[in-house]
C-alpha cells in the first residue's frame, strides 16, 4: 500500500529525490511522511506533510530536504540536496494511519 523508490549511491553534496506511491485509502486526507534508519542507529523521523500541505522537518534536514505531495496521484516526494555521509540510511515512507513501505536505500559516499 506504500512503496518507495529512488534510492541509490551518490557522492557528498549531490542531490536525490525519493518517491512514494500510496494507495488512495491511506493517502487521501492523511498526513504522509518519511523516516529513516541509519546503519546501527534507531529509526528517525525526518519530515511530514499534512493533507493540506503543512510541513515539518527534523532539524538535521531543514534547508536541505523538501517534502511535497501530489494529491491527484497519491504520491509523496522527498527532494534531498547537499547530501552528507550521515544521510546514509534506509528511507521509509509512511501514512499517518500506520502504513509503512519496505524502504529505499540511500548511500552517500565518496
Amino acid at each position: 500500500q506504500v512503496a518507495e523508490s529512488g534510492g541509490g549511491l551518490v557522492t557528498p553534496g549531490e542531490s536525490l529525490t525519493l518517491s512514494c506511491a500510496a494507495s488512495p485509502t491511506i493517502f487521501q486526507g492523511y498526513t504522509m511522511g518519511w523516516d529513516r534508519r541509519a546503519p546501527g542507529k534507531q529509526r528517525e523521523w525526518i519530515a511530514r506533510i499534512s493533507h493540506d500541505g503543512i510541513i515539518y522537518y527534523t532539524d538535521s534536514v531543514k534547508g536541505r530536504f523538501t517534502i511535497s505531495r501530489d494529491n491527484a496521484n497519491n504520491m509523496v516526494y522527498l527532494q534531498m540536496s547537499s547530501l552528507k555521509p550521515e544521510d546514509t540510511a534506509v528511507y521509509y515512507c509512511y501514512s499517518a494511519p500506520g502504513a509503512w513501505g519496505q524502504g529505499t536505500e540511500v548511500t552517500v559516499s565518496s
